[in-house]
C-alpha cells in the first residue's frame, strides 16, 4: 500500500503541532513521518545578498517548494530522503541532512503548503487549522521568543510587516482547498477524532 500524505495547515500558530500530536495519539499508530515546510527554507545565500530585514520569510517564494515534492514524491514511492535541516538563528540551512526513511503515514504542516498545487495534488487529506487572529500571535511571540532566540521587538516588527499581510493574501484563501477545516484547533476533539478515523479508514483500506 502506498504511504497516506495528510497535509496540515493553518496560520502561524494556529496549534497544527497540537493537532498532529492529538491525531497521532489517536491511531495509536508508529509508522508516522512527520515533516515541516518550515524545513525547507531557502538558505540565506539564495536571496541574493538581501539582508534578513528585506527577506519576507512569510511568502511563498521563500520556500524550496519544488525539492519538498520532490521528496513526498520519493516517501510516497517508499523511498528514502535526506531532509535538509534549517538553522532558524543563523537562517542558513546546516550542512548535514536528516536521513527520512518511508513509513505508512506522512503528515506535513505548514502554513502555505494548500497554497501550491503540486503540493496539494500529491495530498490524500488536506485539514486547515483556523484559530483567532489573537491567540495565533501570542504563540508566535512565545515560540520565536523562547525556541527562536527572537527579540520581542524584532517578532512584532515582522509580524506587522509580512506575517499578518501574507496571512490575509495567501493562507486565509487557501483553506478553501482544505478538505476539514478545524475551529478552534487542538481543543476540538470531535474534528481530531474524525480525522484520525478516515486515516485509520485508508489504512485498512475502507476508503
Amino acid at each position: 500500500m502506498r504511504p497516506i500524505l495528510i497535509g496540515i495547515g493553518g496560520g502561524t500558530g494556529s496549534g497544527k503541532t497540537t493537532v498532529t500530536k492529538k491525531i497521532i495519539e489517536r491511531l495509536h499508530f508508529k509508522e508516522v513521518i512527520i515533516l515541516q515546510h518550515d524545513s525547507y527554507y531557502k538558505d540565506l545565500s539564495a536571496f541574493k545578498g538581501k539582508t534578513i530585514d528585506e527577506i519576507n520569510f512569510d511568502h511563498p517564494n521563500s520556500l524550496d517548494t519544488a525539492l519538498l515534492v520532490r521528496h513526498l514524491k520519493r516517501l510516497k514511492n517508499s523511498q528514502p530522503i535526506e531532509k535538509p535541516i534549517y538553522d532558524f538563528t543563523t537562517y542558513r540551512r546546516l550542512k548535514i541532512k536528516e536521513h527520512v526513511v518511508p513509513k505508512k503515514v506522512i503528515i506535513l504542516e505548514g502554513i502555505l503548503i494548500f497554497v501550491d498545487k503540486t503540493l496539494r495534488d500529491l495530498m490524500d487529506i488536506k485539514v486547515f487549522v483556523d484559530t483567532d487572529a489573537d491567540e495565533r500571535l501570542l504563540r508566535r511571540l512565545r515560540r520565536d521568543i523562547m525556541e527562536r532566540g527572537r527579540t520581542l521587538e524584532s517578532v512584532m516588527t515582522q509580524y506587522m510587516n509580512t506575517v499578518k499581510p501574507m496571512h490575509l493574501e495567501f493562507v486565509e484563501p487557501s483553506k478553501r482547498w482544505a478538505d476539514i477545516i478545524i475551529p478552534k484547533g487542538g481543543e476540538n476533539e470531535v474534528a481530531i477524532a474524525m480525522i484520525a478515523s478516515r486515516i485509520s479508514s485508508y489504512l485498512t483500506g475502507d476508503k
